[in-house]
């Protein structure tokens, strides 16, 4: 993250005094004086002392991973199947995904040491917009795009109606757009066997306002602050 917002989030000043404090030459990075407002650290290595006084972290964590196929989406996994957490280096393996993505789906993922922010967006009235791009074999007709946007009928009940915006179609593979409001299991996978279509590839796109950007497959960033404000839309930040 920014220098001047790891000083923030560790609480000794607001990002502003933070500034003043790094233009002043009264910050050190791992020994050396840094005076770049947007130089990087990590928070979890990096030794940073403000004003002769070592601060320490003990803040929330929020990363965004692109999800590959074939990963499953737990801590571990009996079978020994690769895990989101084994993607990810050490410090960070005690971080636990928000919700899940099934084996073979890909996608935007959050993952959060903030049981708050887990419990916000997983709970079921949150009803949280997701959205997904989504390839299906053959061609997908008008009709029964109108019909996962208004709601099907699975064996666990009538599905909430949705986004549903088409992109391509041809005699061999459909795609289009999804966005839903609801969690349950394998859901727009099941809707779309309900009608016939086989997915080829499930993607997910964004959670809330959060989008999935241009992060590379397998891989994983951390969330600016703006971008954790915007999975907290009525709740004034306090780290």
């Amino acid at each position: 993250m920014r220098l001047n917002q790891a000083i923030a989030r560790t609480g000794y000043c607001a990002r502003r005094k933070a500034d003043e404090l790094i233009a002043a030459g009264k910050v050190k990075v791992n020994g050396e004086v840094v005076m770049d407002f947007s130089r990087q650290i990590d928070p979890d290595s990096d030794d940073l002392v403000v004003e002769g006084k070592r601060l320490s972290f003990s803040h929330s964590i929020y990363i965004a991973m692109n999800k590959p196929p074939g990963v499953v989406t737990t801590m571990s996994d009996e079978s020994g199947r690769e895990t989101v957490i084994d993607l990810l280096p050490g410090k960070l393996k005690s971080l636990r995904p928000v919700g899940r993505l099934d084996m073979y789906s890909e996608g935007l993922l959050i993952l959060t040491n903030d049981g708050h922010l887990a419990q916000r967006l997983t709970h079921p009235s949150m009803h949280l917009l997701k959205t997904y791009e989504v390839e299906v074999r053959g061609t997908i007709s008008d009709k029964h795009l109108q019909m996962m946007a208004s709601g099907v009928e699975l064996e666990d009940g009538r599905t909430l109606p949705a986004k549903v915006k088409l992109i391509s179609r041809n005699k061999t593979y459909s795609e289009f757009e999804i966005s839903i409001r609801e969690g349950r299991n394998r859901q727009i996978r099941r809707m779309c066997s309900l009608l016939g279509y086989s997915v080829v590839r499930l993607r997910r796109l964004g959670i809330g306002m959060l989008r999935l950007g241009l992060i590379p497959t397998g891989s994983w960033r951390y969330l600016t602050d703006a971008e954790v404000r915007l999975l907290f839309p009525k709740q004034k930040r306090t780290d």
